[in-house]
């Protein structure tokens, strides 16, 4: 393996180390992913825009910082790439749609912002499902992402909404990227492709300047290789911010790095798979009963339960209540036969205007009532383990648009307003990932982060390379 390619799938922790030791500068880090962008983007499609000229007077400006001598931040002169609903003033967001091709922001997500402030280097923004409503990662319009571990045979699932954040960065063309979860669309882009993905609690980190799906579930997110980055990532995002006052008066975020992460006594219970919202594939089955002993041999107690909620009923509701708010985003123009937009997310976005206030109201009731019951019963429980995804990545032609099993295990922590992590776990028989998820309690990202840490520090599925990209 050459350097470069060591590069390409390295952690941003590693690649910080390398920075501070001069192993290379971030001019030539950036060159590296912006070379294999070159190189890959039109097999693998992950991109929508790639900023080369802007990255690399950005890697310049952070290698002088660098001289200086002065502390910097620790992802200070990191290449980073966004999922396109992130607004940056002057360029396109097209949220996934092709009708708004030609749409230029006038102002700068929050997001965006606070990365920039970092020190990190946008190398440039990533496809997604039209309007971030789907959860395969396909988009016929713009174009499907591929799912990097499988190039030969078959063109996979991706997964969505945030397909090409999580292909960009299990392909090695970025190290890391931001992406959005609205019923999942963090946790299935990391399950197929390999990468750990966290599901923030909402108003965590702000939503101003990102194009909305449903403001009552929208939370963004990191894809990365470790839970290590995805820490870092989050200490830089998470925080109030006057414009989005969802964030305001919240719990603060706390990771502390470089102290020892352990799982030892925690309470982890473990859902019955006859409870399972969906049939799970045995090789998936088989990765969580591993995962699970896992944790066991880490110092953990391992409980058996029957989790008191019908995760289906919740993943119905989760849906309704998506397609009722985004309903509300786009209805001015989502009738217009003549406007470019997919068949399949128009029919969900119009399938809203059948929650009437009545209905909102009754599932906005009950969606309270189930959250005062989880964190009543998760009192007893640091975390649930669950898979991540009922099976592995499948090809396009077998997609069903019409179902939503990819929502199984993922929409129902959305609607109960707490955070979530998926981490790799293994593989199938065709050498496609499969990942784990673990629950918390609201506000606990870091106690995901650092239990996900602790797993990493005895597995390697998180380290593995898709074959055909090296």
């Amino acid at each position: 393996m050459t350097i470069n390619q060591q590069i390409a799938f390295s952690s941003l922790a590693d690649m910080a180390r390398g920075l501070q030791e001069k192993e290379y500068t971030s001019v030539e880090l950036t060159r590296v992913f912006l070379d294999r962008i070159a190189r890959l983007n039109e097999k693998v499609h992950a991109y929508t825009s790639v900023y080369e000229e802007s990255a690399l007077l950005q890697a310049q400006a952070a290698d002088l910082q660098r001289q200086s001598g002065l502390p910097l931040p620790p992802l200070h002169g990191l290449p980073i790439a966004v999922k396109d609903l992130c607004e940056i003033s002057g360029q396109i967001t097209t949220a996934g749609s092709l009708a708004w091709k030609a749409r230029r922001s006038s102002i700068t997500s929050t997001v965006v912002e606070r990365l920039q402030a970092a020190g990190m280097v946008m190398l440039g923004k990533t496809h997604m499902v039209e309007f971030a409503f789907g959860a395969w990662g396909t988009n016929p319009l713009m174009g499907t992402p591929r799912n990097p571990w499988d190039m030969t045979e078959h063109h996979r699932a991706p997964g969505g909404s945030s397909s090409g954040s999580g292909v960009a960065v299990a392909a090695g063309l970025a190290p890391a990227a931001i992406g959005s979860d609205t019923g999942g669309s963090i946790r299935a882009p990391a399950g197929f492709n390999g990468l750990t993905g966290l599901k923030t609690t909402h108003s965590l980190i702000s939503l101003y300047g990102t194009v909305p799906l449903s403001a009552s579930l929208d939370t963004i997110g990191p894809l990365t290789h470790t839970a290590e980055d995805a820490a870092l990532l989050t200490q830089v995002l998470a925080g109030p911010d006057w414009r989005d006052p969802n964030t305001l008066h919240r719990p603060i975020f706390a990771f502390k790095r470089n102290e020892p992460v352990s799982a030892r006594h925690l309470r982890i219970a473990v859902m019955q798979p006859e409870q399972y919202p969906w049939p799970v594939a045995d090789d998936v089955h088989a990765a969580t009963q591993e995962a699970m002993h896992v944790f066991q041999s880490l110092g953990a107690t391992i409980e058996h339960v029957n989790v008191p909620f019908d995760f289906a009923e919740l993943m119905r509701n989760n849906g309704a209540l998506i397609a009722a708010e985004a309903y509300h985003v786009h209805a001015d123009y989502i009738e217009d036969a003549n406007l470019p937009i997919g068949p399949w997310v128009r029919k969900r976005i119009l399938s809203g205007r059948a929650v009437d206030a009545n209905a909102y109201l009754a599932i906005m009731a009950h969606r309270q009532e189930a959250i005062a019951r989880f964190n009543n019963w998760m009192q007893a429980y640091d975390l649930l383990l669950t898979p991540t995804l009922p099976f592995v990545a499948c090809p396009l032609e077998e997609i069903d648009e019409e179902i939503t099993p990819l929502g199984a295990f993922n929409r129902a922590i959305n609607y109960l307003d707490t955070c979530a992590i998926s981490l790799p776990a293994g593989f199938s028989e065709r050498g496609l990932p499969i990942g784990i998820q673990l629950v918390s309690k609201p506000w606990q990202e870091s106690l995901l982060l650092q239990t996900g840490q602790a797993f990493q520090n005895v597995t390697d599925w998180h380290r593995r390379k898709p074959p055909g990209l090296q």
